[in-house]
């Protein structure tokens, strides 16, 4: 019988994402999300360490910024970001990966290397084209549970 290859998180992630710093306004990663059609965007000490410390994503512009009618040119990123977020290691198998994302209810995973640096990031469609269908399906199910659950208790 034969064994499928362990795959890494190297193989299925989105290398060198782009990346915002603290100091960055909340309209410039809502243009970032916008122009690169992505949903999140990691949150780097500065762009010579690319040290991860936080993500911001398009929900958390929504309800930091948008339903409390600020203007996004006067919010600063570090107002916004989530601190600390979920990630996995270059070198961890994409089952790890998996287990991160049943396990927290996220959607995209930061990607650090042994430095802390942030060297990609994986979604689930990323993990869609290039993971265990089987695997994926169940992430998918997990995070839409607790989508369903935040949106049944409004």
């Amino acid at each position: 019988m034969q064994t499928e290859p362990v795959v890494k998180a190297h193989q299925v992630m989105t290398p060198n994402p782009i990346c915002c710093v603290p100091t960055d306004t909340a309209q410039h990663v809502a243009a970032i999300l916008r122009d690169r059609r992505v949903g999140a965007v990691p949150v780097i000490q500065d762009h010579e360490t690319r040290k991860l410390i936080g993500v911001v994503t398009d929900r958390d512009l929504c309800c930091a910024v948008v339903a409390c009618n600020l203007e996004g040119k006067g919010i600063l990123v570090r107002q916004v970001l989530t601190k600390n977020p979920v990630r996995c290691h270059i070198d961890d198998d994409v089952d790890v990966c998996i287990a991160l994302i049943e396990r927290y209810h996220v959607q995209r995973l930061p990607v650090v290397d042994e430095a802390g640096r942030c060297v990609g990031i994986i979604s689930l469609s990323d993990l869609a084209l290039k993971a265990h269908p089987q695997s994926v399906s169940k992430a998918l199910v997990e995070v839409s549970k607790e989508r369903s659950r935040r949106s049944s208790a409004a």
